[in-house]
């Protein structure tokens, strides 16, 4: 006596893929978890700018993690030294130790990469 076991290899994928699946709703889970911790590792107020989302892809679903924030390739990049004028003042105006301080320009040391978002996916896998 023998047994044959056939897979629909459409069928089983599509089932697989289906809104509100099993796949998609563990994906949901995981993708939530990494937007909550690149949320958490985001600096300044560039956390409130993150959000995720399940889409579907040319290889199937994916979760797609955004931080939507003017900055955000800045700080995942980093930044080299350069020099900050004012676009539609005479002087650029900023607190130092609790005082404000006028200047026509501010040579800018650069910024440190920090990319909080691929740190966020390594962690949360």
């Amino acid at each position: 006596m023998s047994v044959d076991v056939r897979l629909d290899q459409g069928r089983l994928s599509r089932f697989l893929r289906l809104r509100g699946g099993i796949v998609e709703r563990r994906l949901a889970r995981r993708t939530s978890r990494v937007a909550d911790i690149a949320r958490d590792l985001a600096p300044g107020s560039m956390g409130d700018y993150v959000d995720w989302h399940i889409e579907e892809g040319s290889r199937g679903l994916e979760g797609v993690i955004t931080c939507d924030h003017p900055a955000t390739r800045f700080v995942l990049d980093g930044t080299r030294p350069h020099i900050i004028r004012p676009r539609r003042k005479k002087a650029l105006r900023f607190e130092v130790d609790g005082q404000v301080v006028y200047s026509a320009i501010v040579r800018h040391p650069g910024t440190r990469a920090n990319n909080f978002l691929g740190q966020a996916l390594r962690l949360g896998r």
